[in-house]
């Protein structure tokens, strides 16, 4: 049984992902939470609640997991501070914790348009350079990772069909957070992604498949 870490497991990814995560055969979600009145939904998805802050040490909330799939997010109302707290040192902390834990694979959900933050909207451009330096810290820890860039998330239901590229030539589509966190997921497993940061939005390919032939 692979132990997973979800990281910002109560928010609406990663309650996807507990959720998806706990119906495979072979994985078990360890749901991570700032807040112990949390826990019990989270034990509905079927998840084993870790109480940790992003804003604290993590150590121990790293202990034990396989792998991390980082999903957690200040949210579009908490201002720049939060967002550096959570979105960039949060996730540096995490990465941190788990090179040293031995972690076998970390998977960043990151944000289309963090290659290059300074041609995002001036509205994203401190959110986007906050996930840039994230995924940076990453891909230097030297670590086993895959970043996952999707395009805009919507609450649609998933369609298990996804394009995915280093980087996707019309980048105006959205795609379903379902489909997402089913793509998280599959970088787990696929290895044509480890060591790879991919772009993803709706398509018509099945998750798996797009991910396999995304470098080819």
């Amino acid at each position: 049984m692979k132990k997973v870490l979800v990281v910002g497991a109560n928010g609406t990814t990663g309650r996807l992902l507990t959720e998806q995560l706990s119906k495979m055969e072979g994985f078990e979600p360890l749901s991570m939470i700032r807040k112990e009145e949390q826990a019990e939904d989270l034990k509905r998805l079927g998840g084993e609640p870790v109480l940790a802050d992003l804003e604290e040490d993590v150590t121990n909330a790293v202990k034990g997991a396989d792998a991390v799939i980082f999903a957690a997010g200040s949210g579009s109302s908490t201002g720049p501070e939060k967002t550096t707290s959570v979105d960039q040192e949060g996730a540096k902390r995490v990465v941190d914790a788990a090179k040293d834990a031995g972690v076998k694979h970390f998977v960043m959900l990151s944000s289309m348009g963090a290659d290059i933050p300074e041609n995002g909207p001036d509205e994203m451009q401190h959110y986007l350079n906050a996930k840039s330096n994230a995924d940076e810290h990453l891909i230097r820890s030297g670590l086993s990772y895959t970043i996952v860039r999707p395009g805009g998330l919507t609450d649609e239901k998933g369609t298990g069909k996804i394009q995915a590229a280093e980087s996707i030539e019309d980048k105006s589509g959205s795609i379903p957070r379902e489909d997402v966190a089913a793509a998280l997921i599959a970088c787990l497993s696929v290895e044509e992604v480890d060591g790879k940061v991919v772009e993803i939005l709706s398509g018509q390919t099945p998750v798996e498949d797009a991910l396999k032939h995304a470098f080819s």
